[in-house]
C-alpha cells in the first residue's frame, strides 16, 4: 500500500454512522472514491467524498446532490446504481453500487487500441445506458471513459452523472463546461449550449480513440484542444488503424458532425445504427437478455434490459428498430456539404467569441483545467518541479516496483493526462525497489511446491541441478538465490530475507543410488542402467560373497552424482585360491595344523585298510600323499584328502 493510502483520513473511518470506509479507489478533481462496508446491509459499495474545498461551495454542492437525483432516477443495467446520499459533518458523500473491475481508460492504456468486437460490445452497452438516460430526459455532459466502468463480472456501465441535466435546461454556464475537454461538443465552446446530441458528439469521439488508439484531437492546452473541436472534422480512424470497417467510419463522421442537428438525435437512433452495422459485419456483442428495465416508475414500452457480459456459446444478437437506406444516407451528406458555406461565416463568429471569452476559459472556465504532466522515471524534485510548473502541488508518495528504479517516479495520483484545477495536491509515488520477501525454510519440500513459492514472491527459478541423494525423488536438497541486480548468492534453504526480481537455483534429489550389493552382475547392471547411471566392473575375490555376485559399488563419493555418472561394481570372484603344500612324510597331526593354518579342510580320519585311523594314532602315522596334491592351488574351504602310511 502506498503511503497515500496509509495517510488517507478517511480509510477506517465510519461515515455517518453507516459506511466503513475500507481502501481508496480514485481520486479526481472534485470527489475521492472508496471502496466501504454497508454496515445496515452488509455489501461493499463505493463511497464517493466530495473534495473538503468545495464543502462551502453551493454550486458544487447542488451539483453533487442532482448526480445522486439524476443517476437514482434510472434503473439500467448498465447505468452504476446510486444508493444513497448524504452529510456527515461538512463532508458531503454520493454511495454508489461498487463494481470491482477496471475503466474503459484503463483498458485503452493497457492495450493501446481495441479491437472491433471488442468495441462494438462496449459500445452496445453504453449506448443502452445513455438511451435509457436520453429517454428519461438527462443528458449525461461528461461521457468519456474515465466513467465507463468494466466489471471482472462482465457487465459494463456507465457512471458519475455529476454533470447530467435535464434536457430541457440546455443551457451551460462556465460551471458546467467541466467535461474533460478532449470530448467537449463544438456547440459547448461556441454557444455553451447542450443536449442528448452532445453526448452523442463525446460518444463518437470514445468510438474513434477505442478504434484509432488516440484521442483525434491534440494541444498543449485546453484551449487548443477545443479550438480544433470548433473549426475542424474528425478524421476517420481507417487512418490510423486501416483494419477499420467503413461502417465503423461513418458511425465516427455521423456522431461527430459540428452541427448538432446532422448527428443522431439521441443515443437509441444510434444504438438502432450501431446494430445494423452489427448484422452487416456479423459481429456481435456477447449479450444475454434480461427483464427489461429503464427509467424508475415509468415504462416507455423500449427494451433496454440487455446486460453485457461473457457467456461463451450462449448470446443473442441484438435486434435492429430502423433502417438507414442510400438515400437518406445520401441527402445526410447533401445537407452537410449545402452547410460548409455557413461555417466559413460561422468560423469568423467563433473566432471571435473564442477571443472574447479566452479571459472567462483560462479564469473560472475549462481553461482554468491543467493537465498532469507525466513525470514516470524522474526523481521526486524533477517531478516536483514539473508540477509546479502548472500550478499543482507535488506531495511524495512510495511504493515497491520492479520495472522502475528505486529513487524515481512510478506514477502520480490523479494519473498523468488527466484534467484537474490548479492548486491541486498531486501524489508522486517513488519507487523504492523491490519489495522484501521473507522465505521459509525450502529443504525437504517437493519441487514444484518451492518453484511455487517462489513464483508467487516474483523470483525467478533460473535452473535446477539434480543429484542422487538420500531424500526421496523430486525433494529439495538446497535452494540458492542470486539478488536482483546481481551480487553473491545466498543459501536459503533453511529460509532467508531476499528481494523481489531475485534468482533461484534449485538443487533437487534423484532419490538414492541404488543398493545392488548381492545381487548378480546382470541384475545390478540393470538397476544402475534404469536411473541412468553407467556402470564399470571389477572383480575381486571374496570369502563371504559367492562368485558373480556384486561385493559393493564404489564411485559414490563426496562429490554430488548425477545421471550420466559412471559407477563401479565390485563383482566376487569367490574365495581366493591357496596353493597346497607338500606335507608327504610329515605326522598326521603336523600335517592337518599346516592344512588348517591356510584355510583348509582335513580329511585325516580315513581308514587304512580295517583300521581307522583315529586321533590317537595321528601321531604315529605319517602323510604318504594329499588330494589335491602338493603344488595344486585349491580354494579355501576346500577340503583336503590325506593318504596315511607309516
Amino acid at each position: 500500500m502506498s503511503t497515500s493510502q496509509q495517510t488517507d483520513p478517511l480509510i477506517g473511518r465510519l461515515v455517518d454512522s453507516r459506511y466503513r470506509v475500507r481502501a481508496r479507489i480514485a481520486r479526481g478533481g472534485m470527489a475521492t472514491v472508496y471502496v466501504a462496508t454497508d454496515l445496515r446491509l452488509e455489501r461493499r459499495v463505493a463511497l464517493k467524498v466530495m473534495h473538503g474545498h468545495l464543502s462551502d461551495d453551493t454550486v458544487f454542492q447542488s451539483r453533487f446532490i442532482q448526480e445522486a437525483r439524476a443517476a437514482a432516477r434510472l434503473a439500467d443495467p448498465h447505468v452504476v446504481n446510486v444508493f444513497d446520499q448524504g452529510q456527515d459533518g461538512e463532508m458531503a458523500y454520493l454511495v454508489m453500487e461498487y463494481l470491482p473491475g477496471i475503466t474503459l481508460r484503463e483498458l485503452l492504456r493497457e492495450q493501446r487500441r481495441l479491437s472491433v468486437p471488442q468495441t462494438i460490445t462496449i459500445m452496445d452497452a453504453v449506448l443502452s445506458g445513455l438511451a435509457a438516460a436520453h429517454r428519461a430526459g438527462i443528458v449525461h455532459r461528461d461521457v468519456k471513459p474515465e466513467n465507463v466502468l468494466l466489471a471482472e463480472d462482465g457487465r459494463i456501465k456507465i457512471g458519475d452523472f455529476g454533470l447530467a441535466r435535464a434536457t430541457t435546461a440546455n443551457t451551460a454556464t462556465g460551471q458546467m463546461l467541466l467535461g474533460t475537454i478532449a470530448y467537449l461538443a463544438p456547440e459547448l465552446v461556441t454557444r455553451g449550449t447542450a443536449d442528448a446530441r452532445s453526448d452523442i458528439y463525446a460518444l463518437g469521439i470514445m468510438l474513434y480513440e477505442m478504434l484509432a488508439g488516440e484521442q483525434p484531437y491534440k494541444g498543449e492546452q485546453p484551449m487548443q484542444i477545443a479550438y480544433q473541436h470548433a473549426t475542424d472534422s474528425v478524421p476517420r480512424p481507417s487512418a490510423k488503424n486501416p483494419g477499420v470497417p467503413e461502417q465503423l467510419d461513418e458511425l465516427v463522421l455521423w456522431a461527430t458532425e459540428r452541427s448538432p442537428d446532422e448527428r443522431p438525435t439521441d443515443a437509441r437512433v444510434m444504438l438502432d445504427r450501431l446494430r445494423e452495422i452489427e448484422r452487416e459485419l456479423g459481429v456481435h456483442p456477447q449479450v444475454v437478455r434480461a427483464t427489461p428495465v429503464g427509467l424508475v416508475g415509468a415504462d416507455d414500452g423500449i427494451d433496454s434490459g440487455e446486460v453485457t457480459k461473457v457467456l461463451p456459446g450462449a448470446f443473442t444478437a441484438p435486434t435492429v428498430t430502423e433502417d438507414v437506406d442510400n438515400a437518406t444516407k445520401l441527402r445526410r451528406r447533401a445537407r452537410r456539404n449545402a452547410t460548409k458555406g455557413g461555417w466559413l461565416i460561422a468560423l469568423v463568429v467563433v473566432l471571435a467569441a473564442l477571443a472574447g471569452g479566452a479571459g472567462w476559459w483560462f479564469g473560472s472556465g475549462p481553461g482554468s483545467l491543467v493537465s498532469v504532466p507525466d513525470v514516470t522515471n524522474l526523481s521526486f524534485a524533477e517531478a516536483q518541479t514539473a508540477l509546479t510548473e502548472r500550478s499543482l502541488v507535488a506531495a511524495e508518495g512510495a511504493d515497491y516496483s520492479l520495472e522502475v528504479t528505486a529513487g524515481l517516479t512510478i506514477r502520480t495520483e490523479p494519473a498523468a493526462g488527466d484534467f484537474i484545477d490548479k492548486d491541486t495536491t498531486v501524489t508522486v509515488v517513488v519507487s523504492q525497489g523491490p519489495a522484501p520477501v521473507d522465505l521459509p525454510a525450502l529443504q525437504d519440500r517437493p519441487a514444484s511446491d518451492v518453484t511455487q513459492i517462489l513464483t508467487q514472491s516474483r523470483i525467478d527459478v533460473s535452473g535446477t541441478d539434480e543429484f542422487f541423494n538420500d531424500l526421496a525423488a523430486g525433494q529439495v536438497v538446497g535452494v540458492s538465490v542470486t539478488p536482483f541486480g546481481g551480487g553473491d548468492a545466498v543459501d536459503c534453504t533453511a529460509g532467508c530475507s531476499v528481494t523481489e526480481g531475485a534468482t533461484a537455483a534449485l538443487q533437487v534429489s534423484l532419490g538414492p543410488v541404488p543398493d545392488v550389493a548381492g545381487q548378480s552382475q546382470d541384475d545390478a547392471a540393470a538397476a544402475m542402467d534404469a536411473v541412468e547411471l553407467k556402470t564399470d566392473i571389477t572383480r575381486e575375490y571374496s570369502d563371504s560373497v559367492d562368485k558373480g555376485r556384486v561385493i559393493r559399488v564404489t564411485g559414490i563419493g563426496d562429490d554430488p552424482l548425477r545421471k550420466g555418472d559412471t559407477v563401479t561394481l565390485v563383482v566376487s570372484d569367490g574365495p581366493e585360491p591357496v596353493k597346497v603344500p607338500d606335507v608327504t612324510g610329515d605326522s598326521i597331526r603336523s600335517a592337518v595344523r599346516e592344512l588348517e593354518a591356510l584355510g583348509f579342510e582335513v580329511n585325516a580320519g580315513i581308514d587304512d585298510g580295517d583300521l581307522p585311523l583315529g586321533f590317537k594314532y595321528w601321531d604315529v602315522y605319517n602323510v604318504r600323499s594329499t588330494n589335491p596334491k602338493a603344488g595344486a592351488m585349491a580354494p579355501k574351504g576346500s577340503t583336503i584328502t590325506l593318504t596315511p602310511g607309516l
